[in-house]
């Protein structure tokens, strides 16, 4: 008798364990389409100033003492729910010192404290992706 109640239980606890490791088949996938240029925000903790620049992927573009690499840029068509992520290098290089790699990951418009830049002096958040340079991005002082 203590076998097979025995069994049963462990009948029960592996298709609990099943159950939850199933993915549901009607989770949508949203297409994302890549972008050439992230428009990102930094905020200088210091002076209180936010300023709102475009960094081209692959190009590295400087921050007060930050060096901010984008490699990938992309964002959601408009007929799915808005989102914009892109992937960041933010690499600190003080005068006089050796460069130290300070992130490195995705950065998500919609959920920025999801995956955050954090530093005593600088934050850096991703605005949007777009296909060209221009519309409303600009420093602000």
């Amino acid at each position: 008798m203590r076998g097979l109640l025995l069994a049963g239980l462990i009948v029960c606890a592996s298709g609990a364990a099943a159950a939850q490791t199933v993915v549901p088949e009607n989770v949508p996938e949203y297409p994302s389409t890549p972008m050439p240029i992230a428009v990102l925000q930094g905020l200088d903790k210091i002076t209180a100033r936010t300023y709102t620049f475009e960094a081209p992927v692959d190009q590295t573009i400087g921050f007060g003492t930050l060096k901010v690499t984008v490699n990938a840029c992309r964002k959601r068509p408009p007929e799915y729910p808005p989102e914009s992520a892109a992937y960041l290098q933010i690499v600190e290089q003080r005068p006089d010192q050796e460069a130290v790699e300070r992130f490195r990951g995705w950065m998500f418009a919609s959920s920025p404290g999801l995956n955050p830049f954090e530093h005593p002096v600088y934050d850096v958040w991703v605005i949007d992706c777009r296909m060209t340079s221009g519309g409303d991005s600009r420093g602000r002082q």
